[in-house]
């Protein structure tokens, strides 16, 4: 197993420095440049030519991707250009955001997709079946802006059920442990901060996991369908074992490898996907910092948060590899 990981790990690296390279390149051909941005309608040739000289965009490409692999390497992300701050500062402290979100999507669409998919399977061709198709289908079909726009209309501003935007009430006074915010007021025991940030993420969470859960529970269904009709499935059926035993011991063991891969999958998409959301909600987190540094052309963000995504996916297909040799000891060996 150990072997597995460190070759894993092994081709991540040459991975990175060709990505490294490319996201380089597509970042300095957008169009405009972040003097430009930065400055607006000061942007006077100039100021323009004092802000490429202060952060190295008039040197030569080839400098300055050396330049920026050198303090890469270093762990220097470079320092962000509408705050002045560091890269790996900006995103410390706001990825806990993202990842708060992120996580309680995915709980969301793995705690529903997957019984969906499931009995949709088991009752395939009647009624729980064809609901949980077009259920599957409208999560799909509708775009994220437009349900987190929906969402918030209804359930926050007409119903005022759950707060609109931002992730903790700005009167609240909580003490700051992790980042994330529903962690920290259990740590400290704050029960109404806890429970304040949870129902800012409520809807943020139900408008990011829509997509996933449909995908899930597609997948679940084919997948257990798919395994339904296996050979061996039909031989255990052959020596008389009871539907709930082929279920437990065949059917859902070997269905879950392609769900799995998927659930790994979605992690990374909710992560780097979440741009919509935290717009539509100002939830302050990574997603709503890129949508800023595309517009202000913020380089070292982007390419920091391209290369940041770039390692997370990594780092879940390595857990998902993982977990495949333990739902299926056969992968192991192979």
């Amino acid at each position: 197993m150990l072997q597995v990981i460190a070759k894993r790990l092994a081709l991540v690296v040459p991975t990175l420095f060709g990505l490294s390279l490319l996201l380089f390149l597509w970042v300095r051909a957008l169009p405009g440049g972040p003097a430009s941005a930065l400055l607006g309608e000061r942007a006077t040739p100039e100021r323009v030519e004092q802000i490429n000289e202060l952060y190295g965009f008039n040197k030569p490409i080839l400098e300055q991707y050396l330049t920026y692999m050198g303090r890469l390497l270093s762990g220097d992300f470079g320092v962000s250009i509408q705050t002045g701050r560091p890269v790996l500062e900006e995103f410390a402290n706001r990825f806990p955001a993202t990842m708060e979100l992120s996580i309680v999507a995915l709980i969301l669409a793995v705690g529903i997709g997957v019984p969906l998919g499931y009995i949709s399977a088991k009752r395939y061709g009647r009624l729980p079946d064809h609901v949980a198709v077009v259920v599957s289908l409208v999560g799909i079909t509708v775009p994220v802006f437009f349900l987190a726009f929906i969402l918030k209309y209804f359930f926050a501003v007409e119903l005022g059920w759950f707060p609109p935007d931002g992730r903790m009430d700005a009167r609240m006074d909580a003490t700051r442990v992790t980042g994330f915010y529903v962690l920290d007021g259990i740590l400290t025991a704050e029960w109404d901060a806890a429970w304040d940030a949870f129902m800012h993420l409520v809807l943020p969470g139900i408008a990011l996991g829509t997509i996933p859960l449909a995908i899930i529970a597609r997948i679940t269904r084919a997948s257990v369908l798919e395994t339904q009709g296996a050979d061996f499935v039909r031989t255990a059926r052959a020596k008389g074992l009871h539907d709930s035993s082929i279920r437990d011991r065949f059917v859902l063991r070997n269905a879950m490898l392609p769900v799995v891969t998927t659930i790994g999958l979605q992690l990374g998409l909710l992560i780097s996907g979440a741009v919509l959301t935290e717009t539509v909600f100002a939830f302050s987190g990574i997603g709503q910092f890129l949508a800023t540094a595309i517009f202000r052309r913020d380089y070292p963000v982007l390419q920091g948060f391209i290369l940041f995504i770039a390692v997370l996916y990594a780092l879940i297909n390595l857990i998902v590899d993982v977990s495949y040799s333990i739902i299926d000891p056969r992968v192991r060996v192979q």
